[in-house]
């Protein structure tokens, strides 16, 4: 969330960034429903102050008068916080000067290509035809077990997404980065906290029923709230994790995207970067989990181009969102295959996580950072795309075979 007085000083800037994100949100509510609450402050603290001295000078029926007011009072309050607090969190962040302004996709901008697009003398074809003729997933099994969006991820399958995130990790740790492996539920609190619960919109999350949790949507999410309400030390930033888990989305409001085999489905297993670091390093930060996921898929050999992301294609909580595409030899176009946010101080406010200066004096939000480092719908699918061989196998990237015991599957 924003900081109150800062959307009070900079209304202009607040109006000027919901026009460019083509978020509607009802500012002027906000601002009277913080005027009623901080009016209601100071009168709930005058009653009690008048309370108290009525106590001293037992004055036991202006004591009671007193009382039945401030008890409609501060229920009037805790109604006005609640609203307030439920309008502040639909405020979705700044944007960085670099953000291209548009509605679509098509407004993105590019900033960098990477890799050789190889000229084959065969008939590509896709991931779903590659994986059934090698029998490495099984999308009936699937579907049958949990509908579609479901699938079975056997034999050659199973072993590289195995190998992807053994590799991945190992790579990881040697960047500095701590290996967690997350739990996969999470309660309320911190799904809004992270800004994936908007009020305004059917959340693409599955919720358990009867039960104050969320399966969650990305590792980013309990990572976020591993230091929810604390306050860490200055020197110990930047904090750097690696977040194992399986996704869960219901991936709803995508009908015309591109949704071909394991593309877009309901689970799938992912490992994200995620950094808390200080205000001052954020662009730093930013830079260096981009740098680590060139390379990481300049090791794997997978042609892609990074893309600067349009405004109104944006998530509340970031300010700045690069996408890593994958080039598609089967089309010869570029897809989606990893994501990195600098939401800011977006989450540490509404999460409490904030840090102490080295001198002790004072203490600050920290900033969240997160990236996919990979995601094993998409990168396998990269892979079974540009690594298949005119005899219809595929070769395994030269860095996973020691982790896959084999050179093609």
């Amino acid at each position: 969330m924003l900081d109150i007085k800062f959307v009070r000083d900079n209304q202009n800037l607040i109006r000027e960034t919901l026009k460019k994100r083509r978020y509607e949100f009802d500012l002027d509510r906000l601002l009277r429903v913080d005027k009623a609450r901080s009016d209601l402050i100071v009168e709930v603290d005058n009653l009690r102050s008048q309370k108290n001295q009525f106590a001293k000078d037992k004055d036991i029926e202006k004591g009671k008068k007193i009382k039945v007011h401030l008890t409609k009072q501060e229920a009037a309050l805790a109604a006005v916080k609640e609203e307030f607090r439920d309008l502040l969190d639909q405020v979705p962040n700044l944007l960085d000067k670099s953000v291209p302004d548009g509605a679509t996709e098509e407004s993105n901008v590019e900033i960098k290509r990477w890799g050789e697009i190889e000229k084959r003398d065969f008939k590509i074809i896709d991931h779903v035809q590659i994986a059934e003729k090698l029998g490495i997933i099984d999308f009936e099994a699937g579907t049958k077990i949990g509908g579609r969006g479901f699938y079975y991820l056997k034999d050659g399958g199973a072993l590289l997404e195995l190998a992807l995130v053994n590799w991945v990790m190992q790579f990881l740790v040697k960047k500095g980065f701590h290996p967690v492996i997350t739990p996969e539920l999470a309660l309320q609190k911190f799904i809004q906290g992270t800004g994936y619960l908007p009020k305004r919109e059917e959340p693409d999350l599955y919720k358990v029923e009867n039960e104050d949790l969320y399966l969650i949507a990305t590792a980013e999410i309990p990572l976020a709230g591993m230091h929810a309400e604390q306050i860490l030390n200055e020197e110990d930033l930047p904090l750097n994790y690696a977040g194992f888990s399986s996704s869960f989305r219901k991936e709803s409001g995508t009908y015309g995207k591109y949704a071909k085999g394991i593309y877009r489905v309901h689970q799938f297993d992912k490992v994200e970067i995620f950094k808390f670091a200080k205000p001052a390093d954020s662009e730093k930060e930013f830079k260096e989990i981009i740098a680590v996921e060139e390379e990481i898929y300049q090791a794997l050999k997978i042609p892609y181009r990074i893309v600067n992301i349009a405004s109104g294609e944006m998530s509340a909580p970031a300010v700045l969102k690069y996408d890593f595409e994958y080039y598609s030899p089967l089309d010869e176009t570029y897809r989606e295959l990893t994501s990195t946010s600098n939401t800011t101080d977006y989450q540490a406010r509404r999460l409490g996580i904030k840090y102490r200066t080295k001198d002790g004096k004072k203490t600050e939000f920290v900033h969240t950072l997160n990236g996919t480092a990979i995601a094993m719908s998409r990168t396998p699918i990269a892979i079974l795309e540009n690594y298949q061989q005119k005899d219809g196998s595929v070769k395994v990237p030269e860095v996973l075979r020691e982790f896959l015991g084999k050179d093609t599957l």
